[in-house]
């Protein structure tokens, strides 16, 4: 450890110290193996919702295909359908979207957007040169069983199969920038309810802490930066081996389930960087809140002093969360830069950005920005706690100056 030339812990050898103290303490206590243990009720009631959405998912009414031909080749089609379902099982249900005329034309995705029957895709064309219009993944299922039902309608051989079009629908930009805004969503929400659920340890750790005078006794050990340095990382380190146990325990039920992430649209930074950025972004935005945190307690003495302090701080990070989120839909504008600078919706607007913008060199610049403001918070709250609880500073000597001139003015022998 470096030490300074008084011989005293040099600030981030004793706020790790400290962070080490608090961090060996918190884990090997009986209230942190409950702590753990929390979340696995409402993960058993999530996954029993989930087995009750899949099986409610399978009863859902299955997507049908949609056909637009002449009335001769609807026949065809309808009557081929039926004749093959009675020996081959899946068959889409086929239902009828329009007869066409000979030489009319005819739009299959605008159809699609306007019909208002369950479609999954629509076949054009003829019997002898059938077209399949759909998403990719549709049409790549169905290609077999239209070549069937196709081959059956045109009278082909049984080894004769006409070539089916695939009429491929990829997403338009529109179409990837709504699908991104959900994962900025849900990168937003996540990160906002496992700051607030975890940055409160902050609170009961430093009340009970100066309950028992111990943080006095490391106020005049080591410098009170350092005190509040290591105790915002033991926390933080704390959160991350419950937020690694909890995370684990996720990744066991949706692989249980089948699930993953392919239902969940890309971020246009890419799954492993939006992850990294999310780890960075949890650990500021948990630094920062609970920087402010460590101030209040440092201010109260009692439980209900806590409570009523940390309300309205409770109050304005939700406040904060809304502007990060409402910023997110204004992407480059004045109110997106606004929630960027705001240290506290900083995190959220940022993670919201890494799901919409591809460009990597902004976080680097948040990510600087909000070091900065966690330093600055954790020195006000030092000072603060200097001032306000351990009696020192300017304000503090005069005032012990002043009474101890008039105890000596007191003590003089009169006359």
């Amino acid at each position: 450890m470096s030490r300074t030339q008084g011989g005293r812990l040099s600030t981030l050898a004793a706020a790790y110290v400290v962070a080490r103290r608090d961090f060996v303490a918190i884990l090997f206590s009986r209230s942190f193996i409950f702590f753990l243990l929390g979340p696995l009720f409402p993960l058993l009631v999530g996954g029993l919702a989930g087995g009750i959405g899949a099986r409610v998912q399978q009863n859902v009414e299955p997507a049908k295909l949609g056909i637009a031909m002449s009335e001769f080749d609807i026949l065809a089609m309808t009557r081929a359908r039926h004749e093959l379902a009675g020996r081959l099982d899946g068959l889409p249900d086929l239902v009828e979207v329009k007869r066409l005329e000979p030489g009319e034309a005819f739009d299959p995705a605008a159809a699609m957007r306007d019909s208002r029957a369950n479609l999954g895709a629509i076949v054009t064309g003829s019997p002898q040169a059938p077209v399949l219009t759909g998403p990719v993944d549709r049409v790549e299922h169905w290609k077999g069983e239209i070549e069937l039902i196709a081959a059956e309608a045109a009278g082909l051989g049984p080894k004769t199969y006409p070539t089916v079009t695939l009429g491929k629908l990829t997403g338009s930009k529109a179409d990837t920038n709504r699908s991104r805004v959900i994962t900025a969503q849900m990168g937003q929400v996540v990160l906002f309810l496992l700051t607030m659920l975890l940055a409160g340890m902050v609170l009961s750790n430093l009340v009970e802490e100066k309950g028992n005078k111990i943080i006095e006794v490391l106020a005049a050990a080591i410098p009170m930066d350092a005190v509040f340095l290591g105790k915002l990382f033991a926390m933080l380190a704390v959160s991350w081996v419950g937020l690694s146990v909890w995370g684990l325990m996720l990744a066991a039920i949706f692989s249980g389930a089948g699930q993953g992430l392919g239902s969940v649209p890309a971020p246009a930074v890419g799954w492993p960087a939006f992850f990294a950025l999310a780890v960075a972004y949890f650990s500021l935005a948990y630094l920062l809140l609970g920087s402010l945190f460590l101030a209040i307690g440092s201010l109260a003495t009692t439980v209900r002093e806590v409570q009523t302090l940390s309300m309205p701080v409770s109050m304005l990070q939700l406040l904060n969360f809304f502007f990060a989120s409402w910023a997110m839909s204004k992407p480059g504008s004045a109110a997106e830069i606004a929630g960027v600078v705001i240290p506290f919706s900083s995190p959220f607007t940022m993670i919201a950005r890494a799901a919409q913008d591809p460009a990597l060199w902004p976080h680097a610049l948040g990510i600087a920005w909000q070091v900065f403001c966690v330093a600055l918070l954790v020195r006000l709250g030092a000072k603060l706690f200097r001032r306000w609880v351990m009696k020192s500073g300017p304000a503090g000597v005069r005032k012990r100056r002043w009474f101890g001139r008039r105890a000596d003015r007191a003590m003089q022998p009169v006359g």
